[in-house]
This record gives structure tokens, C-alpha cells and sequence, in this order.
């Protein structure tokens, strides 16, 4: 298992925005949503483009490669042309650090 690696103070990443950050070697990107931080694999499964370049609308995200939407909290593909979800991190706020783990190979 990972250990939890910050990757952004709280209130650095501002409200409806992203933050690209790699841990362990893998893009990932986290999100600060209305109700707390959110960390998906930075690929969109449909055309191997960053999600953390696309349009973050309310608790989801737009590829701008090809239009496809993921759900932010849940990774689910809720709009063509993705139909595979995308990975979803842990994620927590500990004494104002936003720590996100890195469980892809657990």
C-alpha cells in the first residue's frame, strides 16, 4: 500500500479548478469541488488526452480532445466517446495539506 503524499496546501487549488500532479510516476489530477478535493488518473480512457486540459463543469470534467465527460467524484464516463470509467484516488485534508494516495498498484 502507498503512503499519502501531499500534492497542494488547501485553498491553493482554486474552487472549480485542477492541479496535474505526478506521484510514483503517474499523472494524476486533483480537483477542488464545492464539497472537498477529488483525485482522478489524468488520462481520459477514451484517447489517452489529460483530463486535467479539459472544461470542469460542476462535479464533472470535459476531455477537450473529443468531448467525453467523467464524473469528478466517482470517475464514471458519462458521456461518449469514453465509456470506461477512469481511476479514482483517496484523497484527505490533514492540518491544511491536501495528501492524495497513489493506490494503482495496491
Amino acid at each position: 500500500m502507498s503512503d499519502w503524499v501531499t500534492v497542494a496546501e488547501e485553498g491553493e487549488i482554486p474552487l472549480g479548478e485542477c492541479k496535474a500532479v505526478w506521484v510514483d510516476g503517474d499523472a494524476i489530477v486533483v480537483f477542488h469541488l464545492e464539497d472537498g478535493y477529488y483525485a482522478l488518473y489524468d488520462c481520459c480512457t477514451h484517447e489517452d488526452y489529460e483530463l486535467s486540459e479539459g472544461i470542469v463543469e460542476g462535479d464533472e470534467v470535459e476531455c477537450c480532445m473529443h468531448g467525453a465527460r467523467f464524473s469528478i467524484k466517482t470517475g464514471e464516463a458519462v458521456a461518449p466517446p469514453a465509456y470506461e470509467p477512469v481511476h479514482v484516488f483517496p484523497v484527505r485534508v490533514v492540518d491544511g495539506r491536501v495528501e492524495l494516495r497513489n493506490d494503482l498498484d495496491d
